[in-house]
């Protein structure tokens, strides 16, 4: 089985803050604000997803312009995206899922991968190619906290930020478990509130997350 060398600490940006937000943008013009707006509500580490004509260039104008910022392409579904995401300056990448061609190309760019797992066996695969840190998707539709606490006994050398189904009402039980250190979620972000440039509301919504952190060890 093929083995990827990871080169990253992909565990140390998910601490940086409880939730990454997974955002899809229309618009350029909204990127910089979108981003300030974020960080200045405490969260640094952002997934743009490509699932916008736009996306890239929303990516390339967060990295240019918000230097305290962790900007992440999300919804990699191929190399070609892998390799546009790099060349916009994505500091990492997320996929739904994990194929060969998406590590292969991953590893050959040097950007950090956050693959996706649903099931134990997906996992494993992940595990045994150097993947310690991995995005648990659809994690509602797949059990949620349930299932990421009975994966925990019999694989607890794995970390995953779940995403999919993660709302500002159940977050926190997902994140009191010890193999999550973070989740994504859009509520952060709400795309009604992008397009109306609401940027308080949407730095107030960040701030409450801050009350999701997990207290430090003593």
């Amino acid at each position: 089985m093929t083995s990827y060398q990871e080169n990253h600490d992909l565990l140390k940006i998910c601490t940086l803050a409880p939730v990454i937000p997974v955002l899809v943008v229309d618009e350029t013009s909204k990127a910089v604000p979108l981003a300030k707006a974020l960080i200045t509500g405490g969260l640094r580490v952002l997934e743009v997803t490509l699932r916008t004509d736009n996306a890239l260039a929303v990516i390339k104008e967060m990295v240019n312009n918000n230097a305290e910022g962790i900007i992440g392409a999300g919804t990699l579904l191929s190399e070609n995206d892998v390799y546009a995401a790099k060349k916009a300056g994505a500091k990492f990448g997320v996929s739904p899922g994990a194929t060969e061609q998406i590590l292969r190309a991953c590893a050959e760019v040097s950007l950090p991968l956050l693959p996706g797992a649903a099931t134990p066996s997906e996992v494993m695969s992940l595990l045994s190619k150097g993947y310690s840190v991995q995005k648990f998707f659809p994690a509602e539709s797949n059990g949620g906290v349930k299932a990421l606490k009975s994966i925990l006994g019999p694989i607890p050398g794995v970390s995953f930020c779940p995403t999919g189904g993660v709302t500002q009402t159940n977050a926190i039980d997902y994140l009191s478990l010890t193999n999550v250190p973070c989740v994504g979620g859009s509520w952060v972000a709400p795309e009604k509130k992008i397009k109306a440039a609401d940027w308080h509301a949407i730095t107030e919504l960040a701030r409450s997350t801050q009350a999701f952190r997990k207290p430090s060890a003593s």
